[in-house]
């Protein structure tokens, strides 16, 4: 089990990405949402959905499985 968070600022193209702890493009502490800890990052990306980030994306570099844009 890891711990995911989402980042409240989205990207450019609407996103709002989710990190695993120590990813190195991890948002500040005051931009991200802890989604608490997740055996995947596709229950973390369905975790931040559900706390209304409906357009959650795993981040490229630490969640490559869930990233999808």
């Amino acid at each position: 089990m890891a711990k995911y968070y989402v980042n409240k600022n989205a990207q450019t193209n609407g996103d709002h990405e989710v990190h695993k702890e120590g990813c190195s493009y991890m948002p500040f502490t005051t931009n991200r949402v802890s989604l608490g800890d997740h055996a995947t990052c596709s229950s973390a990306v369905s975790a931040a959905k559900a706390k209304g980030y409906r357009t959650a994306d795993g981040c490229y570099h630490c969640c490559n499985a869930c990233h999808h844009r």
